[in-house]
């Protein structure tokens, strides 16, 4: 008898299995036909539009009525924000054979409301490598993770990156200037302690993560290293299943100076000599401070030491949009005119 409870059980659980399967096909292949079904009205839109003489931008006569006769012959679905959608979906993706299977119409209404090309190509492409849901998508298009990476490059490095999403072939590809924590819920001005920092990361470690970007894995936090009678602690261990080494993350509450740097560089030799497997790289060292106060100071402390040894900065708050895009907009007219 229980032999035969268990086969009935494991029957159960595959059927089960089979139906999510089945569901989970079924949703993929309805939002595949809504997305091709709204490029389709949007295609109609354009040609109609070109045919007369009124543009349908948002908010138009055109739109308004469209909208509003949609919504009464069709129901739902046709706001004036989304039939405008449907039109700017075609615009920019002309040909449907650019458009991602793999990305929801709620996907593509996020990436519209990027007006910058650049931009779009590098949100769409990260996206489809990290598998974002619309969510994550939203979250990383508001702290301008584009234009936070986009500056740290030149010119061929931003087209680079539109094109292809960013690739994290070493170190420095896995490190951002700045990291933005404002899903900790820190209040500016508020004074707070580095544990305190510590496990409200940890207590939000899967945004954290997101913020890391694709590869991190969590190994642990407070993680010990003993020098015989000797003990210390590296805040937060992570490893990075792409780069395939040790990332140890140290947190300041304040500016990052020399002693810190020669504590984390204490902290790789200890991995390499007595963490480390085959297979493994050397590992990483992230110094992640409010402030860099003294920025010749930890450029001569860095010198000579690592080129795994990275410090940057974290803010609490999510970034100025119209200065991070200045200054991207700077850098690529300065490199053009080169």
């Amino acid at each position: 008898m229980p032999r035969i409870l268990s086969s009935y059980h494991g029957l159960i659980r595959t059927i089960g299995d089979i139906l999510e399967r089945g569901r989970h096909r079924a949703y993929v292949a309805v939002d595949n036909i809504l997305v091709e079904t709204y490029w389709n009205i949007g295609r109609e839109i354009v040609t109609y539009e070109q045919k007369g003489k009124e543009r349908a931008e948002y908010g138009s006569e055109l739109l308004r009525r469209l909208s509003g006769d949609l919504k009464i012959r069709y129901g739902r679905g046709f706001s004036v924000s989304n039939v405008y959608a449907m039109r700017q979906f075609y615009i920019k993706y002309q040909k449907f054979q650019t458009v991602s299977g793999k990305l929801t119409w709620s996907h593509y209404t996020v990436l519209l409301s990027i007006s910058d090309d650049l931009g779009r190509g590098f949100y769409e492409k990260q996206c489809l490598n990290e598998a974002w849901s619309v969510r994550e998508l939203d979250r990383q298009v508001n702290s301008m993770l584009f234009e936070r990476i986009a500056l740290s490059k030149d010119k061929k490095g931003v087209l680079e990156i539109s094109k292809k999403g960013q690739l994290v072939t070493k170190g420095e590809d896995a490190v951002k200037e700045p990291y933005v924590l404002e899903f900790l819920g820190i209040p500016q001005g508020l004074k707070y302690s580095e544990k305190e920092l510590e496990q409200r990361i940890i207590d939000n470690l899967q945004m954290f993560l997101l913020e890391l970007g694709k590869g991190f894995a969590f190994v642990g936090r407070q993680y010990r290293l003993s020098f015989g009678s000797k003990h210390f602690y590296v805040d937060l261990v992570f490893y990075h299943r792409i780069l395939k080494c040790f990332v140890l993350v140290d947190l300041k509450i304040g500016h990052v100076d020399h002693l810190d740097i020669g504590q984390m560089n204490m902290y790789l030799n200890y991995f390499k000599k007595e963490e480390m497997t085959p297979g493994d790289a050397d590992p990483i060292g992230i110094i992640l401070g409010a402030d860099k106060k003294d920025h010749a100071l930890v450029e001569y402390a860095l010198g000579g030491i690592s080129d795994k040894l990275f410090v940057s900065k974290y803010q609490l708050y999510l970034p100025d949009r119209r200065l991070l895009q200045t200054k991207l907009k700077t850098l690529m007219e300065k490199d053009y005119g080169k």
